[in-house]
């Protein structure tokens, strides 16, 4: 650990640019920029601080309002995030450079050399070109090029990384001329967040979309309901929240979600939402007691679940299905504008709840995989017809053999 620490306190400047680009070149000619530099895109000085209205109907948004939600950003990120970097360099020395005789960046140029799609905030994995160039020449002039909107925001986002503010005032990069050209290695790059077993409030799930995009992931998996509680406000269904959160203020209103969804999408992070099923789903029985089986069994829970409380959805039960019908009427068409994909959970089945599940009397896989996969076929058709591409976890598919 000490020779680790070692070797990050004198990584050179290019190590704050992250995740690090497919190619990168530097020099070291200090430029300095201006909370009033000229940004262009496509052409048009761009006014910061307006985001325009989305222009599709269904509120889907659009890639004009990605990128200008990025140069927000980025200017917030260089002149109000700033850091000045002592821990890049040896105690005591000299690092900052002179403040007399400046070079400023003269402009910025962001160019989109391809239209995007109407679905570019919402995009299939590998759908949308998220590559870009970024270059930064001695004479300050700086030209992001991309194919998509999501490529510019970057590109936009790797500029931040080159500069740091001065201790007398001012921000700086000493890295000037720079040549970046970048793409993801992953289509999929993302992070699972629970807000059921522990409830976070909106503007934590909002810092934690922040950090996603700083670091160029484009998936956020909201896990948003579990055994230990239902968050998740379903407008169809009221006593859901009403009494399965752990307290009825501790949810997450539809207004709630679309703020979510919409803070994700503007910042090219695709919000997935997943409704966990049948397992880890007894704080339905708060509300719903009738459509659970082998709720809280105690002391020996672990015999019917992977963790306390024990309960899951019955698995041949008509009125199950009446159940999952009104809530993902309810819930896929809030979904569809912010994503291609709704995860139906999957995981963790506990064969031995069947047997206390008066619909099925056993734990046999052999009675158990038709219904599992006539239960997943009923809701998979639902979420389809929503125009969502559905997912499970691995379970469904390495445990069970399903077909999703």
């Amino acid at each position: 650990m000490k020779l680790l620490g070692a070797i990050a306190l004198f990584l050179p400047f290019a190590s704050a640019i992250w995740p690090i680009p497919s190619s990168y070149t530097s020099g070291d000619t200090v430029l300095w920029v201006d909370k009033k530099v000229k940004i262009t895109y496509n052409g048009e000085t761009q006014s910061v601080g307006y985001i325009q209205n989305s222009s599709n109907p269904n509120g889907t948004v659009t890639g004009a309002q990605i990128v200008a939600t990025a140069i927000q950003r980025t200017l917030d990120t260089i002149f109000t995030q700033n850091f000045i970097p002592w821990k890049f360099h040896p105690r005591n020395s000299n690092f900052e450079p002179s403040g007399s005789n400046k070079t400023y960046i003269s402009s910025i140029a962001l160019q989109q050399n391809s239209t995007d799609s109407k679905t570019v905030s919402k995009a299939l994995d590998g759908a949308v070109d998220e590559s870009y160039t970024l270059s930064v020449t001695k004479d300050g002039a700086v030209t992001i090029t991309a194919a998509s909107s999501i490529g510019i925001s970057y590109g936009l986002n790797t500029f931040t990384q080159l500069f740091y503010k001065h201790s007398k005032g001012g921000v700086y990069t000493p890295l000037a001329p720079v040549q970046i050209s970048d793409a993801p290695k992953f289509p999929h790059r993302g992070m699972n967040m629970d807000v059921a077993r522990s409830w976070y409030p909106v503007p934590d799930v909002l810092r934690m979309i922040d950090a996603l995009a700083y670091n160029k992931m484009n998936r956020f998996h909201l896990h948003a309901t579990d055994s230990q509680s239902w968050p998740l406000v379903i407008p169809a269904l009221p006593d859901l929240a009403a009494k399965g959160a752990y307290r009825s203020d501790l949810v997450y209103s539809p207004a709630d979600l679309k703020k979510i969804q919409t803070y994700g999408a503007l910042r090219g992070v695709e919000v997935i939402v997943e409704i966990d099923m049948p397992g880890h789903t007894s704080s339905i029985w708060f509300s719903h007691p009738e459509l659970i089986a082998a709720f809280n069994v105690q002391p020996n829970w672990g015999t019917y679940a992977a963790e306390p409380p024990s309960g899951t959805l019955k698995l041949n039960s008509s009125a199950v299905y009446d159940f999952l019908n009104t809530l993902l009427n309810d819930l896929l068409p809030r979904v569809s504008p912010y994503s291609s994909y709704f995860h139906t959970g999957g995981d963790e089945v506990n064969l031995n709840a069947y047997n206390l599940d008066e619909t099925v009397g056993s734990n046999k896989t052999a009675v158990l995989q038709p219904l599992m996969q006539k239960f997943v076929d009923r809701n998979h058709n639902q979420v389809r017809a929503a125009g969502l591409t559905p997912i499970v976890w691995e379970e469904m598919l390495l445990v069970w053999n399903l077909t999703p």
